[in-house]
């Protein structure tokens, strides 16, 4: 591991923080306690700014101005034509911005400003142009009813959403929320995590520019304690869509369930394989394997913390992951030569170090890294355990940082048992140059993407979500879109037709 001390001052200019308050109805307002929090940078656990402390009587103002937008306001009424055209409008204000945004996602969680500012943006943008694109293309089915009935069904917007978003990834799960929900003809609010709220606010800015009438998004920042269990709760909100921790989605379940007895849908936690069998080229698939754990500093639900790889190869791929790691930079993310930022905030820090101890204590063999780095700031080095066990606490339990478990294998029948060993389903990577294996592994790992021969694929059109305890429904592709609907049938007779 190398650590980086370069200078951001010559990379990038730091913005100043133009939007602190809550966003309701169209305008930015304080809230009604008039309480703050402050937002941490994590390189140096210094206050960024402080933000607006929504609560339960800014969640009612919120889904008050959300309501009127639905059932009285414009925004589902429109052409759709015209929704597609104020959502590019949005989409075009992203890309125009991506720099400042950038540099607020890397101040407040951590990340890498280079590919925030060159991919996850622009990626982000085309999320809601995806969507727009989509707005004018909904439409039910004609119904062939097996009597004198006419039958059809319509596509009808869900109503009222509330988006809770987490912060490893605060600018696309945004977008990938946001644009459906719009695209659908819903009203919104949505709660940022309150680690990451600054490109959530910069985001409500941007689309009242474009178009978006006042009451459509609303923005709370606070806690997931009090405004988030306020949104699940509320009994006019007619959906929550929740990205986060398996354990805060059973309290979203529980919330929606003892109020409005809400539809949910969860994108939650993961321990995913990264499979590799024998006949792989190491130098290829090595550094694939390396970036499966290490991207976005492990804060990734699909990260590939299982590296499951064959015995025939096990010591030739083990020793160059270690040295690949070896080379790998962590330090500033303004810093163009930083691969790994710190981790989002000191009880992620702390929590990813308790389970390097874990490890350690519990017998794996650790490669590389294993601690903090000596210096300001939440930063944590690239960590491999090498023969681990599955009964391991490292190798059961999402970490969520930079801590990649290594266990070796003989056959294809006793990986797929292994990796199927697990309480989550988010994601596989299966390597190999047998198709016959990667079409048996791909059929049976219960997981809701598998990648193979390849890892991160992800795409506006490709839907992602999970199995078992990773949550239920899909984000992005057409499933992304439907659930933001309800299917209403519509039958009435017909008399004396020639045909049925």
């Amino acid at each position: 591991m190398v650590e980086s001390n370069g200078n951001l001052e010559n990379h990038v200019q730091i913005p100043k923080i133009k939007f602190t308050k809550l966003f309701i109805n169209g305008e930015f307002v304080d809230s009604v306690s008039g309480n703050t929090f402050e937002t941490i940078d994590p390189r140096n656990g210094e206050i960024i700014a402080r933000i607006s402390e929504g609560d339960k009587e800014d969640i009612n103002l919120a889904v008050k101005a959300a309501r009127e937008a639905f059932d009285n306001g414009p925004w589902p009424r429109l052409a759709p034509s015209e929704r597609r055209r104020i959502m590019l409008k949005f989409a075009d204000l992203i890309v125009e911005n991506a720099e400042e945004i950038a540099a607020l996602d890397a101040m407040d969680a951590g990340k890498l400003f280079a590919p925030l500012k060159n991919m996850e943006i622009p990626s982000a943008a085309e999320t809601i142009r995806y969507y727009a694109g989509a707005a004018d293309k909904i439409h039910g089915t004609t119904l062939k009813m097996s009597r004198e009935i006419q039958g059809y069904t319509l596509l009808e917007p869900i109503g009222v959403v509330g988006h809770i978003i987490p912060w490893n990834f605060p600018t696309q799960m945004f977008t990938l929320k946001v644009g459906p929900a719009l695209a659908a003809g819903c009203t919104m609010i949505v709660k940022p995590a309150e680690q990451t709220p600054l490109s959530a606010l910069y985001y409500a800015h941007l689309a009242k520019q474009a178009g978006v009438p006042d009451g459509v998004i609303n923005v709370v920042t606070g806690f997931g304690s009090t405004a988030g269990a306020a949104l699940c709760s509320h009994m006019h909100v007619d959906k929550i869509s929740f990205t986060g921790s398996t354990e805060v989605g059973r309290l979203v379940m529980q919330a929606a369930a003892l109020s409005n007895l809400k539809p949910v849908s969860l994108e939650l936690g993961g321990k995913s394989p990264f499979i590799v069998f024998d006949d792989v080229d190491v130098d290829k698939v090595a550094p694939l394997a390396l970036i499966g754990i290490l991207y976005n500093k492990g804060e990734i639900c699909v990260a590939g913390s299982r590296l499951f790889i064959q015995e025939g190869i096990y010591d030739k791929f083990v020793k160059k992951l270690e040295a690949m790691a070896k080379t790998w930079v962590v330090g500033d993310p303004f810093d163009p030569n930083s691969h790994q930022g710190p981790q989002v905030d000191k009880k992620q820090f702390e929590r990813v170090l308790s389970y390097i101890e874990h490890g350690k204590k519990e017998g794996a063999k650790l490669l590389t890294g294993g601690k903090a780095l000596d210096r300001k700031g939440y930063f944590i080095e690239p960590t491999i355990f090498i023969d681990v066990e599955d009964d391991m606490k490292i190798a059961k339990e999402e970490i969520f940082g930079p801590v990649l478990s290594v266990m070796k294998f003989k056959t294809v029948e006793e990986v797929i048992k292994r990796a199927n060993c697990t309480n989550y389903g988010t994601s596989s990577g299966c390597n190999d140059q047998c198709l016959e294996h990667c079409y048996t592994v791909s059929r049976s790992i219960r997981a809701g993407v598998i990648w193979i021969n390849c890892y991160f694929a992800f795409d506006a059109d490709c839907p992602y979500g999970g199995y078992k305890s990773s949550g239920f429904e899909r984000d992005l592709g057409m499933e992304g879109l439907h659930k933001y609907f309800q299917v209403k049938s519509v039958a009435t007779p017909i008399y004396n037709s020639p045909w049925l």
